[in-house]
């Protein structure tokens, strides 16, 4: 029993004490962000990295994500004669929950954990005290882009998933299952809120930007200089950003009811 209490109790020291370090790593960011120069070629070639070599990954869960919600949804509205309502519900499920979450699932497993690996490496391979010799911030120049660059590109990301998903459900529903398009756009139109559900599904988006975005680069900055090491940062980078963007999500809906 004593042993259990001591493991629990080391646990929950580990996980203060890297809340706290986390919380460090985030305010040296904040002030780099503030501090000149603002490094644009960085941060551009970052988002091309993370967002434009995304995109195809984006819209073809979109796409997929959005037949099934179509095909399932029709099924089971036509049971009771609402099957005209299916833009709405299509529509709205993407809006509300699964486009933010899903885009941000899928941006962690592919850009957060090339991000960590990334600087996983430069941290094994000592490119980074190299960076501070010379006399470089490497949280500034390194650290800073991809960090703003996966918090930019989620938004963004997020739209282009919803608007997949939507082509995807008229698709399933009207040239399928031979819902009237009009009714189907009609619905979609009807039920949308832009400040409850345009602009909430956006501040989800970026607030699951900003979370992977530190996950992943607090992960690679302080992984061990080994092999092993930056395997298991990337590993841990897609655990602990999958668990924060559902929890956050469940904190987000239930705050503020987006």
């Amino acid at each position: 029993m004593l042993g259990l209490v001591s493991e629990m109790g080391f646990l929950a020291t580990s996980f203060v004490v890297s809340l706290g370090q986390l919380g460090v790593f985030a305010g040296r960011i904040a002030g780099a962000l503030v501090r000149p120069p603002v490094r644009v070629r960085e941060l551009v070639l970052e988002i091309y990295k993370l967002g434009v070599l995304s995109v195809s990954v984006v819209v073809v869960a979109g796409l997929a994500v959005g037949m099934v919600l179509g095909l399932q949804g029709y099924s089971i509205l036509a049971r009771f004669g609402a099957a005209e309502s299916l833009g709405s519900v299509v529509g709205l499920s993407l809006l509300r929950e699964l486009g933010p979450v899903l885009t941000a699932l899928l941006v962690t497993g592919r850009a957060g954990s090339a991000t960590t690996a990334e600087i996983g490496t430069m941290v094994a391979t000592e490119q980074l005290d190299g960076l501070r010799m010379m006399s470089v911030d490497p949280v500034h120049y390194i650290v800073v882009p991809r960090a703003l660059g996966l918090a930019l590109v989620m938004p963004l990301l997020s739209a282009l998933f919803i608007t997949c998903g939507i082509a995807g459900g008229w698709l399933v529903g009207v040239l399928l299952m031979g819902l009237d398009s009009g009714r189907y756009l009609t619905s979609l139109q009807g039920s949308t809120e832009f400040v409850n559900d345009v602009v909430g599904s956006f501040v989800k988006a970026a607030v699951f930007g900003v979370i992977v975005g530190l996950v992943a680069t607090w992960r690679g900055w302080r992984s061990e200089p080994t092999s092993a090491g930056v395997s298991a940062a990337t590993t841990s980078t897609v655990v602990i950003g999958s668990l924060s963007i559902l929890l956050g999500d469940y904190m987000i809906t239930a705050l503020w009811g987006l």
